[in-house]
Protein backbone atom coordinates (compact mmCIF):
# COMPACT_ATOMS: atom_id res chain seq x y z
CA UNK A 1 0.00 0.00 0.00
CA UNK A 2 2.81 2.41 0.88
CA UNK A 3 4.58 1.64 -2.41
CA UNK A 4 1.41 2.48 -4.37
CA UNK A 5 1.06 5.77 -2.52
CA UNK A 6 4.69 6.72 -3.24
CA UNK A 7 4.31 5.84 -6.94
CA UNK A 8 1.08 7.86 -7.12
CA UNK A 9 2.75 10.90 -5.52
CA UNK A 10 5.74 10.65 -7.86
CA UNK A 11 3.52 10.42 -10.93
CA UNK A 12 1.36 13.35 -9.87
CA UNK A 13 4.51 15.42 -9.29
CA UNK A 14 5.83 14.52 -12.76
CA UNK A 15 2.53 15.48 -14.41
CA UNK A 16 2.50 18.80 -12.53
CA UNK A 17 6.09 19.64 -13.52
CA UNK A 18 5.38 18.94 -17.21
CA UNK A 19 2.28 21.14 -17.15
CA UNK A 20 4.11 23.94 -15.30
CA UNK A 21 6.69 24.23 -18.10
CA UNK A 22 4.26 24.63 -21.02
CA UNK A 23 3.65 28.05 -22.53
CA UNK A 24 0.11 29.38 -21.88
CA UNK A 25 -2.30 28.43 -24.68
CA UNK A 26 0.56 26.44 -26.30
CA UNK A 27 1.58 29.52 -28.28
CA UNK A 28 5.13 29.42 -29.66
CA UNK A 29 7.51 32.02 -28.26
CA UNK A 30 8.49 34.48 -30.97
CA UNK A 31 12.22 35.19 -30.97
CA UNK A 32 12.43 38.99 -30.89
CA UNK A 33 16.06 39.34 -29.81
CA UNK A 34 19.34 37.63 -30.47
CA UNK A 35 22.59 37.48 -28.51
CA UNK A 36 25.71 38.08 -30.61
CA UNK A 37 27.51 35.48 -28.45
CA UNK A 38 26.14 32.95 -25.96
CA UNK A 39 29.31 32.14 -24.06
CA UNK A 40 32.63 33.60 -23.00
CA UNK A 41 35.76 31.94 -21.60
CA UNK A 42 37.75 34.21 -19.27
CA UNK A 43 40.67 31.77 -19.44
CA UNK A 44 43.00 31.81 -16.42
CA UNK A 45 42.29 34.63 -13.98
CA UNK A 46 43.95 35.44 -10.63
CA UNK A 47 42.07 34.77 -7.42
CA UNK A 48 40.58 37.88 -5.83
CA UNK A 49 40.34 39.86 -9.08
CA UNK A 50 36.80 40.37 -10.40
CA UNK A 51 36.44 40.22 -14.20
CA UNK A 52 33.69 41.39 -16.57
CA UNK A 53 32.55 40.78 -20.12
CA UNK A 54 29.89 42.60 -22.15
CA UNK A 55 27.36 40.59 -24.18
CA UNK A 56 25.33 42.31 -26.88
CA UNK A 57 21.62 41.69 -27.44
CA UNK A 58 20.09 42.83 -30.76
CA UNK A 59 16.40 43.66 -31.15
CA UNK A 60 15.34 41.72 -34.28
CA UNK A 61 11.67 42.75 -34.10
CA UNK A 62 9.75 45.69 -35.53
CA UNK A 63 8.85 47.11 -32.12
CA UNK A 64 10.67 48.02 -28.90
CA UNK A 65 11.48 45.17 -26.52
CA UNK A 66 12.33 45.10 -22.82
CA UNK A 67 14.72 42.89 -20.89
CA UNK A 68 12.54 41.90 -17.93
CA UNK A 69 15.26 40.32 -15.82
CA UNK A 70 18.74 38.83 -15.92
CA UNK A 71 19.36 36.06 -13.38
CA UNK A 72 22.74 34.66 -12.36
CA UNK A 73 23.16 31.06 -11.21
CA UNK A 74 25.14 32.13 -8.12
CA UNK A 75 26.08 35.17 -6.04
CA UNK A 76 29.59 35.30 -7.52
CA UNK A 77 28.13 36.41 -10.87
CA UNK A 78 26.62 39.89 -11.21
CA UNK A 79 24.72 40.98 -14.32
CA UNK A 80 23.91 44.57 -15.30
CA UNK A 81 21.43 45.40 -18.08
CA UNK A 82 19.46 48.39 -19.42
CA UNK A 83 15.96 48.85 -18.02
CA UNK A 84 14.71 51.08 -20.85
CA UNK A 85 13.12 49.64 -24.04
CA UNK A 86 15.47 48.56 -26.84
CA UNK A 87 14.37 50.03 -30.16
CA UNK A 88 14.03 47.89 -33.33
CA UNK A 89 17.47 47.11 -34.77
CA UNK A 90 19.24 48.57 -31.72
CA UNK A 91 21.75 46.76 -29.54
CA UNK A 92 21.76 46.58 -25.74
CA UNK A 93 24.75 45.67 -23.59
CA UNK A 94 24.51 43.10 -20.81
CA UNK A 95 27.57 43.33 -18.56
CA UNK A 96 28.36 40.14 -16.66
CA UNK A 97 30.83 40.28 -13.79
CA UNK A 98 32.45 37.33 -12.03
CA UNK A 99 34.11 37.57 -8.61
CA UNK A 100 37.09 35.22 -8.79
CA UNK A 101 37.12 34.34 -5.08
CA UNK A 102 37.30 30.55 -5.13
CA UNK A 103 40.22 28.70 -6.73
CA UNK A 104 39.52 26.25 -9.57
CA UNK A 105 37.46 25.91 -12.74
CA UNK A 106 34.07 27.61 -12.99
CA UNK A 107 31.07 27.37 -15.31
CA UNK A 108 28.18 29.76 -14.59
CA UNK A 109 24.86 30.37 -16.36
CA UNK A 110 23.13 33.72 -16.73
CA UNK A 111 19.49 33.69 -17.85
CA UNK A 112 18.15 36.65 -19.84
CA UNK A 113 14.35 37.02 -19.69
CA UNK A 114 12.85 39.15 -22.46
CA UNK A 115 9.26 40.43 -22.38
CA UNK A 116 7.01 38.13 -24.39
CA UNK A 117 8.46 34.91 -23.01
CA UNK A 118 11.79 34.64 -24.81
CA UNK A 119 14.62 33.30 -22.66
CA UNK A 120 18.32 33.32 -23.62
CA UNK A 121 21.17 31.69 -21.70
CA UNK A 122 24.70 33.05 -21.37
CA UNK A 123 27.51 30.79 -20.13
CA UNK A 124 30.76 32.08 -18.65
CA UNK A 125 33.70 29.79 -17.94
CA UNK A 126 37.30 29.97 -16.83
CA UNK A 127 39.82 28.89 -14.25
CA UNK A 128 40.79 30.83 -11.14
CA UNK A 129 44.38 30.34 -9.97
CA UNK A 130 45.71 31.11 -6.49
CA UNK A 131 47.79 34.25 -6.22
CA UNK A 132 50.93 34.28 -4.04
CA UNK A 133 50.54 35.48 -0.45
CA UNK A 134 53.27 38.12 -0.94
CA UNK A 135 54.11 40.15 -4.00
CA UNK A 136 57.69 38.81 -4.24
CA UNK A 137 59.99 36.68 -2.11
CA UNK A 138 62.46 38.46 0.16
CA UNK A 139 65.79 39.00 -1.61
CA UNK A 140 68.56 38.47 0.96
CA UNK A 141 71.29 39.58 -1.41
CA UNK A 142 69.81 43.08 -1.55
CA UNK A 143 70.86 43.77 2.03
CA UNK A 144 74.38 42.45 1.23
CA UNK A 145 74.66 44.94 -1.64
CA UNK A 146 73.61 47.82 0.62
CA UNK A 147 76.17 46.87 3.31
CA UNK A 148 79.06 46.53 0.81
CA UNK A 149 79.21 50.29 0.16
Amino acid sequence: MLKRLIVLLLLSGAVYSVNAQTVPDNKPVVKVAELKEHSYDFGKIPQGRPVTHVFELVNKSNSPIVIENVLASCGCTTPEWPREPIQPGATASIKVGFNAAAEGAFNRNVTVQIAGGQVETIVITGTVYRTPATSAPLNASLSLLKNSK
